[in-house]
């Protein structure tokens, strides 16, 4: 008897343990875990193809998070997506003319915007427009490339 009680209290600490596991794995994956940035600014950028991109994604300079997505339209006179930022107030001394990719990161291939920092002495301010970008790679366009590439080589330079 007393070892039945014993077998179902570790049962019950294990199932509690993967209930934990499941909600953080929740949290992580759908960025919920820190998604607010304070005393922000909007930054704007246009991307050709954002691929996954989410709001609230996550907007990184040298690998550390500076803010966060804040909303994704769809621009009808550049037939392009329309990508808003949320950057945070302590990261004020971004050059005007840093540059914007769209990169994946991790097992699940979750997508986030990269900054490059540019060599401007002005910095961004609320509402700029941040002009060089670079879309997310599209891995189904990158094979459809390799394969046109190899199918029209002639037959001589296959060898």
């Amino acid at each position: 008897m007393m070892q039945r009680k014993v077998l179902e209290t570790w049962v019950g600490v294990f199932v509690a343990a993967g209930i934990f596991a499941l909600g953080t794995l929740a949290f992580r994956v759908g960025n919920l875990a820190t998604s607010e940035v304070s005393n922000a600014y909007k930054v704007s950028a246009e991307f050709e193809n954002i691929g996954g991109l989410k709001v609230r994604s996550a907007v990184t300079m040298a690998g550390v998070r500076i803010g966060r997505v804040a909303a994704i339209d769809f621009d009808p006179e550049s037939y392009q997506a329309l990508v808003t930022l949320n950057i945070d107030g302590h990261y004020n001394t971004i050059p005007k003319d840093s540059s914007a990719s769209i990169l994946t990161s991790g097992l699940l291939g979750e997508q986030y915007v990269g900054l490059d920092p540019g060599g401007s002495e002005e910095h961004l301010k609320n509402n700029d427009r941040i002009k060089l970008t670079q879309s997310a790679l599209v891995l189904e366009k990158l094979v459809g490339r390799l394969f046109t590439n190899f199918i029209e080589k002639p037959a001589s330079d296959k060898k």
